[in-house]
């Protein structure tokens, strides 16, 4: 199973951003799926979670501006990114959780996908 990210750049404060993230592999079923951010000096923090493309949670920082969504039949997470502000800045990084495939049941982790947002 592997995950793939895609939606990186830069934009300027208020801006908007959307980014994706592919689940790979012979994947029967997925239990959520979910984004992190690291932003520099500081630990990787949980963003938004999404579980069977109904319930969401978002933390504090984001809500409002912040949107999770999910496509099943393609295995892919997306996060619409609006009013952006420099402190969003990070590192972003897909998880999928409990992910049932032909080797068995685990989470995995996508490659981090860089946001910056600055003027």
């Amino acid at each position: 199973v592997q995950l793939q990210a895609c939606g990186a750049g830069l934009v300027q404060p208020g801006g908007s951003l959307r980014l994706s993230c592919a689940a790979s592999g012979n994947i029967f079923s997925i239990n959520h799926m979910g984004w992190y951010r690291q932003a520099p000096g500081k630990q990787r923090e949980l963003v938004a979670t999404i579980i069977s493309g109904v319930s969401t949670y978002y933390t504090d920082s984001v809500k409002g501006r912040f949107t999770i969504s999910r496509d099943n039949a393609k295995n892919t997470v997306y996060l619409q990114m609006n009013s952006l502000k420099p402190e969003d800045t990070a590192v972003y990084y897909c998880k999928a959780f409990s992910v049932w495939s032909e080797t068995g049941t685990g989470d995995y982790w996508g490659r981090g996908t860089l946001v910056t947002v600055s003027s």
